[in-house]
């Protein structure tokens, strides 16, 4: 894309001091303010004047005005009510910008985003990051491109490989492939966080690595997989999914897979013969 239209910088200070806020910890706010990193978003986001936007949790707008005068429309999503007089004096010369007060993880996105391949634009806490993927990735309308800025430490987990691999990275990687496309320091941000942040620019798939009807079998393997680390594969699913050690045997070795190994291990497409072999197994198991 064309260097980034240089806006002047929104006076978040000022902002929350008129409308007599403070950034809430709890929804995980710290506001971008340095136009350097919000241009860096803008740059790696790769839209175009014909690129429909779907922004998640805009704060104070600083992030949304610059992808409004980049992008065709822009549809933001604030969960925080106190901020949505705000955003709407800071986007009021913004007539492509559709301010909406709902919970991500509640919203039906269909309704609210009709155009296909649109891109997902966040600024998050981390740890409703898994959940705004999947829920973003299952529906009928999923986007093309998914673009985060999250701590570092947790950008490095979504793009880790076998041996490393965490349940927050199969979550991302099973819908697209993720890169580290920037870093943000803590000083870009107000409040200040203590560690830095990344952009995470994810191209997602057309289709999820594992088929959509199998995900919700996949997710309860892996969440049972990871949720004893320290113990063997047979061990963990064993006991996470209720069945008995002879039985995991089973689904592994038809797997191709070490009962012994550790979750951490396994790659993206152990997973999924895990997850056909576990199907397998139950289907065999409920016509008996």
């Amino acid at each position: 894309m064309d260097t980034p239209i240089k806006l002047p910088p929104l006076q978040v200070k000022s902002l929350l001091r008129r409308y007599d806020l403070k950034p809430h910890k709890g929804l995980g706010q710290n506001f971008l303010i340095d136009e350097n990193a919000l241009n860096k978003i803008i740059k790696v986001s790769e839209i175009t004047n014909d690129t429909t936007v779907l922004e998640i949790g805009p704060g104070l707008g600083s992030l949304t005005r610059h992808l409004a005068v980049h992008s065709k429309d822009v549809v933001t999503i604030e969960l925080d009510n106190h901020l949505i007089p705000v955003l709407q004096e800071v986007l009021i010369d913004h007539k492509n910008v559709n301010v909406i007060h709902a919970d991500i993880l509640k919203i039906d996105i269909n309704q609210v985003i009709k155009e296909p391949n649109y891109y997902v634009i966040a600024n998050i806490p981390y740890y409703i990051t898994s959940a705004i993927i999947r829920r973003l990735m299952e529906s009928d309308n999923k986007p093309l491109r998914t673009v985060l800025t999250i701590q570092m430490e947790v950008a490095q987990r979504i793009i880790a490989q076998p041996g490393k691999l965490n349940l927050l990275a199969l979550s991302v990687q099973v819908f697209g492939k993720p890169s580290i496309a920037a870093r943000i320091p803590a000083g870009s941000f107000y409040p200040q966080p203590d560690v830095d942040s990344a952009v995470v620019r994810v191209d997602n798939y057309p289709e999820p690595v594992i088929p959509t009807e199998l995900l919700p079998h996949f997710f309860k393997l892996a969440k049972a997989g990871f949720s004893q680390k320290r113990k063997t594969l047979k061990n963990s699913i064993s006991g996470g999914m209720a069945i008995t050690k002879d039985e995991c045997e089973q689904i592994f070795s038809s797997a191709g897979i070490d009962p012994q190994r550790r979750a951490q291990t396994l790659s993206l497409k152990d997973w999924g013969n895990l997850t056909h072999s576990y199907i397998n197994h139950k289907n065999k198991t409920d016509q008996k």
